[in-house]
This record gives structure tokens, sequence and C-alpha cells, in this order.
């Protein structure tokens, strides 16, 4: 039988306070890793002084954030004053960020509520100093729906950029199929697989070669909800970032970001308001090196603190 929602939020509160001796940061600390560089901060991102004390002075190429949903953060604010909430951590990712610099932000469309927050994270971006590049669609496998409306599969992406930052093509593991379009390159005939530079199809503004994360895969990491695939993350750090750049992420969660630039070369400067978060982030980078796994599939980061 399904317990009452009171009753799981109680088990919730018992849960977190088990958990919280076991982590190493309390609001306002930093973890730095001695190895790569890397930050975790407990802080918030709407606090100019705690994004300045994670970042300090080294300008990052790249910000990549998970935008927490309005219900969550806040217990339902109006759509008006999550988008300034947003606003201010976009203000303090630019304040940090190099001349050429790209930002993504992952955040929901709900589309029984005229699709907010998107339209109001959209309007808020044009009063940035960021410009325009894409909307991006990650295909779910599994959605949500009822037999009156389309199932929801997508997660929506926004890129945006400041100056004239790197960009890599990116390409899937989809192979070329479609052949007969031909065009004139340098006087030669080609057909439009032959142009590429690619035996595979480059990776668009709809990505439908992703996995969504689920309880059977490795990277799964119990009691992340909505977890970002490393794959996608991966794509966006090996895009629009080189080696030994600074990458940002002001929503760690499960750590995915951090874990992607540690895969890829980068530096990540990471922070999240909860410190079991934080515990979470750094127990992974520190399993990865340890055991090669990127997550603990259907187990979790407190598996034997949880068995005493």
């Amino acid at each position: 039988m399904l317990k009452h929602p009171l009753e799981r939020l109680d088990q919730d509160a018992v849960l977190r306070a088990g958990l919280l001796p076991f982590c190493r940061l309390k609001a306002g600390e930093i973890w730095v890793d001695a190895q790569s560089g890397h930050r975790v901060g407990c802080l918030d991102a709407a606090s100019s002084e705690d994004v300045i004390s994670l970042c300090g002075s080294d300008p990052a190429t790249l910000a990549v954030h998970d935008l927490p949903y309005n219900f969550i953060a806040f217990g339902q604010r109006s759509h008006d004053d999550f988008a300034a909430w947003c606003e201010q951590v976009v203000l303090n990712s630019e304040a940090v960020m190099g001349s050429d610099s790209s930002l993504y932000l992952w955040l929901g469309a709900d589309q029984k509520d005229g699709f907010a927050p998107l339209p109001e994270i959209m309007l808020m971006m044009r009063r940035t100093g960021f410009q325009s590049r894409s909307l991006i669609t990650l295909r779910n496998q599994r959605g949500y729906g009822t037999q009156k409306n389309w199932m929801s599969v997508r997660q929506e992406l926004l890129y945006y950029i400041k100056g004239a930052p790197v960009f890599t093509p990116q390409y899937t593991d989809i192979p070329k199929t479609v052949r007969g379009y031909y065009k004139d390159v340098r006087g030669e005939r080609k057909e439009n697989t032959s142009r590429g530079l690619g035996e595979t199809i480059r990776a668009g503004n709809v990505w439908i070669d992703i996995q969504q994360v689920f309880y059977r895969m490795e990277e799964n990491v119990n009691g992340c909800y909505a977890q970002k695939p490393l794959r996608a993350i991966r794509r966006i750090v090996d895009a629009s970032s080189s080696p030994g750049d600074t990458i940002l992420d002001f929503f760690a969660h499960s750590g995915t970001t951090l874990l992607a630039a540690e895969m890829s070369g980068r530096r990540c400067l990471t922070m999240d308001v909860d410190p079991i978060f934080c515990e979470v982030v750094i127990r992974r980078l520190e399993n990865y090196r340890m055991t090669g796994m990127t997550g603990w599939q259907n187990s979790n980061p407190f598996v034997e603190e949880l068995k005493k």
C-alpha cells in the first residue's frame, strides 16, 4: 500500500538526519580536490559572494546548470519570481566567466501550465549579456502523460554564448543511411554522405541517441531524480570547451558535470546548497577513480552507512 506523502516526508527527514554526520561539508564550506583542482562547495548559486568564493579570479569557459524545478526548489514560487531567481544565478555565472564562453541551461516546460518556466526563462535571458544559439531537445525513452495527450518525452536545454567561444562539432553513433543529396564541391560532384567529416550523423539540436538514466545503468545514483546522462554532459563539455578549461555547475546534484570534466581533462567548480548532494558528488569522483565505475547502478553512495 502506498504511504501517505507526509509519512514519506517524515521518513526522508529521518534519513537525512542520519546521513548528515557523514557529510564532509557544511553550509559555506568548500572541498578542494588535490589531484585535478576540482572544487565542491556547499553554497548558494544565487549568492554572488558564494559564487566568487568558489570560483575566485580564474574565468570559466563553460557553465552547465541544471536549474531546479520551481516547486522542488521553493514550494512553488510565481513564474516571474522563479525567473528573477534564475536571472541572479545567470548574472553570478556571467561575472566569473571569460569573455568568450558558453552557457547551457537545463529546465522543464510544464505543458499543463503554459509550458512554464521555459518562456519566462527565454525572455529573462534577453536581458543578459548572453546571445541565444540553440534550443536542444533530449528525448527520453520513457515519458509521462495520459491517453488524452501526447506523451511527454523531452528535456529542454538552452544554449547561449558570449563573445566567440570554442565549438567543436560532435558526432553520434547513428550511421549515415540517407543518400542521394548531391552538391558541387570545388568542381567535384559529391553525394551528401561523402561530404561530412565523419562516418556517422553529426549531432544536431534533437538528441535521440542518448539513453535516459534509469536504475539498471551503471551511472545511476539512487536518490538523484532527473539525473542527466553522462553522455549528454560529455557532448556539451567536448563541444564547448577545451582540455584544461574550467567548467561551472552551480547545481551539482549527482555530480555528472564534475565526472564529465574529470574524464575529459577539465577542471570543474561545482556547488549545491544540500550537504548530502555535495557528499554524493565527492564520493562519486572518488569511486570513479578507485573502481572506474561511473555510478552505483541500483545501489547508492551511502550504502555502508545505511547498513548501520
